[in-house]
């Protein structure tokens, strides 16, 4: 019997679709596995490039997980495995993914079922997996493996490149100091390692047993730097999204000045106390060693960042 895997797209700029086609790669084709891909497709669509406005507008609904309303899905397919990709927005999976493990269809599909994540973000995705984690969760799904793509160039960088790509979809490389937007793309060609050892794992019937398919592959790996930032972002935004939320749905003009007042206030805290608690976390993070490393460990389960299978999938065509 062919294995079945269940693919859920969702992407705004096409990157995340170009990573999703490198991974299912190796298992396209294959007499023995059939790859299902459907699209979330929310009624009211978000743009792309956004206006700034309407971006920033959407965090409240992004960190409360209030799901925006989608197209049905259905099929009578039962799958074998389910490959979730997502874009992280403001510390928080994408509201159409919200929406799509929230739906009813989530819940018939993902139930008991092994699931992968595979994120292509800026940097920080912690906080927006525990929160996919906990919607799994949820609805019973059993999270086996998490892949992590990020954006080329350091953080400096990719805070210039990636809002320019998102508000102008430029993506070319600025004055000659910032790299291109967006993962590069031989991190993007690269992951069809996470294929060919998927592909392996399911032929074992490995999916079955609930096990990491992707480990030993450099899956993921946590910058322990950003943790306690993320944190700290993760709380101010659940205090402004309160009170936002508060003020009215998303797209009224009543939330606008104070999502601008948010704005101001973000741009401060930036400037200033960014800084300080960046140097100050430096010194706590050498103090506290052994529970940092925990934090990694922890953060970066189930795959993991090792690399003791590289040489059996990595480029080995």
């Amino acid at each position: 019997m062919k294995k079945k895997v269940l693919v859920i797209s969702y992407s705004q700029t096409g990157q995340l679709t170009k990573l999703i086609q490198s991974v299912i790669n190796p298992l396209m084709g294959d007499e023995n596995i059939e790859v299902f891909i459907k699209e979330i497709k929310p009624l009211k669509a978000y743009p792309f490039p956004w206006d700034f406005i309407t971006f920033m507008d959407c965090f409240p609904e992004s960190v409360y997980l209030d799901p925006p309303k989608i197209e049905n899905i259905e099929d009578d397919n039962e799958y074998d495995l389910i490959i979730l990709p997502y874009q992280v927005w403001f510390l928080s999976p994408s509201l159409p993914i919200t929406a799509f493990l929230k739906s009813d269809y989530a819940k018939r599909k993902l139930k008991g079922k092994p699931v992968i994540t595979l994120i292509g973000c800026r940097n920080m995705w912690v906080m927006a997996q525990e929160k996919v984690k906990l919607l799994l969760n949820e609805i019973g799904a059993k999270l086996i493996d998490n892949i992590v793509l990020i954006d080329q160039g350091n953080s400096l960088a990719t805070f210039v490149t990636t809002p320019r790509w998102m508000l102008t979809g430029k993506t070319d490389s600025l004055w000659g100091l910032f790299p291109k937007a967006g993962i590069s793309q031989r991190e993007i060609e690269d992951a069809k390692r996470f294929g060919k050892a998927i592909k392996k794992a399911l032929y074992a019937n490995k999916e079955k047993e609930f096990s990491s398919m992707c480990h030993g592959l450099k899956a993921v790996n946590v910058d322990v730097k950003l943790i306690k930032s993320e944190q700290i972002a993760t709380k101010s935004f659940k205090i402004w999204g309160k009170l936002i939320r508060k003020i009215g749905p998303q797209g009224s003009p009543k939330r606008r000045p104070i999502v601008m007042l948010y704005v101001v206030f973000l741009l401060l805290i930036i400037l200033t106390i960014v800084p300080i608690n960046m140097i100050i976390q430096t010194i706590i993070r050498k103090i506290n060693k052994q529970k940092v490393l925990k934090q990694k460990e922890f953060y970066e389960l189930p795959s993991g960042n090792g690399d003791y299978r590289m040489k059996d999938f990595f480029r080995n065509e």
